[in-house]
């Protein structure tokens, strides 16, 4: 094998010490809370084939991959049957393929091979490399495991090379940041029997202790979203470091210069989302307050930065089609309050971006609202297509489950007013979630307290 990837096969020389002499999982082992991500079931140990493992930046995707060789060799597969390359390393396809038909070269014709490929995207025209190895035969005995943060170049890659894909039922894999079920969890802040009662669906009176403890965890969430060194920053130091903030938007710039793109144009763009955050926009009215000229620049932009799991574009609903409107304004928001909050660190530097800008929002009403809708609404578009409504009024939340729609009303208070709530009181099927303690009803509508609602939301 290549000296440059010594490093991280370092199960080679040694299984037995890989957990320990491994970069990553060295890491790993120093972080006081430490999460086994449940993909790690469904990666596949006796099915030869191709599979993807998409996810944001700093989400965790090599760690995972790491995790899962360590696992493999504690299953019993043989050493020499498992390697992993780094696509930052590897400049095109013909490089590629001479690296994988070396590697096999070496490896056991009757024992299953399982090859890893991190950041596949960074080498040019992969796609070609991994059609050509595929058609050789060379993977019939092979599981190989391909990852990128662009989820649209690995979609659109993958197609072109149907067939080769391997027999199994699911080959195709997105790593998200933890769901706030998934930190509370983590942080194991209620004991087995208090967390089986908060997710019962049939019990709504709680102990106030209880629900006070369960606010200020989805608190922390507004702040450190569902990313584990966001998460164990806060858990160590009480704050998140300005050097976490810092990594992630140094990946988001890198990822969009390496794509031909311009930082100003980013950070424009960037800017009059979070000063509209919540709000509905249109490309041509964001484009009237921009340098930029063309409405398709800003929607072009937007695509790579979704692609990229930084932003979410939320759609008006057709309601009689149960899919988006395409004339309608739209709102864009951040895929994970962490992410919001690194990005505003970086568009407006100050000394200490967690104690001067993000422990604020949860005292800034306005915005600590417009953040709760947001982080409600990327985690339900997790699991079902997520709209929001426009009629006369708006309801902030509908997602489409089989063949209805289920609305969703956010309000971020105690105090609600039934004027506001016009347009939500038109489906009777609708729920409003809350910052009441408790749950009720407001014209025969559901009432419940959100951290409580969004937790059995991640646990259905």
């Amino acid at each position: 094998m290549d000296l440059r990837f010594k490093i991280h096969n370092s199960h080679l020389d040694n299984p037995k010490t890989f957990a320990k002499n491994d970069p990553y999982l060295r890491e790993l082992r120093k972080l006081p809370l430490q999460y086994r991500y449940s993909i790690l079931d469904s990666l596949p140990r006796d099915c030869p084939g191709i599979y993807t493992i998409t996810g944001g930046r700093q989400i965790g995707k090599t760690t995972l991959l790491k995790m899962w060789m360590s696992e493999l060799l504690d299953s019993g597969i043989v050493p020499g049957q498992i390697a992993y390359f780094s696509g930052e390393l590897i400049d095109d396809h013909h490089s590629l393929v001479n690296i994988i038909t070396e590697q096999l070269d070496h490896q056991s014709d009757t024992s299953l091979s399982y090859i890893i490929l991190d950041e596949i995207t960074y080498i040019r025209n992969w796609d070609k490399g991994i059609k050509f190895i595929a058609d050789a035969g060379l993977l019939s005995n092979c599981v190989m495991i391909l990852t990128g943060s662009d989820s649209i170049v690995i979609r659109e890659a993958r197609m072109r090379f149907p067939g080769r894909r391997g027999s199994a039922s699911v080959v195709d894999f997105h790593l998200f940041p933890l769901t706030f079920l998934e930190t509370v969890k983590l942080k194991r802040l209620f004991t087995i029997k208090q967390l089986d009662n908060l997710l019962d669906e049939n019990i709504i009176d709680f102990n106030d202790k209880i629900i006070q403890k369960l606010f200020v965890a989805f608190d922390d969430f507004l702040l450190h979203g569902g990313y584990l060194t966001a998460i164990n920053d806060l858990k160590q130091h009480n704050e998140i470091r300005p050097a976490t903030f810092n990594t992630y938007c140094d990946w988001i710039r890198g990822d969009i210069l390496k794509r031909g793109k311009q930082e100003n144009y980013l950070r424009e763009i960037l800017n009059a989302i979070i000063k509209r955050y919540g709000s509905q926009i249109t490309w041509n009215n964001l484009s009237a307050d921009l340098s930029i000229d063309h409405p398709a620049t800003i929607a072009d932009y937007v695509e790579l930065l979704t692609s990229l799991d930084v932003l979410f574009v939320q759609h008006a609903i057709r309601e009689d089609k149960l899919s988006y409107a395409p004339k309608k304004a739209k709102k864009v928001m951040m895929t994970d309050p962490f992410i919001f909050h690194s990005v505003r660190s970086w568009l407006q530097p100050v000394g200490n971006p967690f104690k001067e800008q993000a422990s604020m929002v949860i005292k800034d009403k306005e915005l600590a609202g417009k953040l709760t809708e947001a982080s409600v609404a990327t985690h339900i578009k997790r699991f079902f297509p997520t709209y929001y409504i426009k009629g006369k009024g708006e309801v902030d939340i509908a997602y489409v489950d089989g063949k209805t729609f289920f609305p969703i009303e956010i309000k971020w208070t105690k105090q609600i007013r039934s004027k506001d709530l016009k347009q939500v009181l038109k489906y009777p099927n609708a729920r409003i979630w809350s910052k009441s303690f408790q749950f009720g009803k407001i014209n025969e509508l559901p009432l419940e307290p959100l951290p409580i609602a969004l937790l059995r939301f991640g646990a259905d």
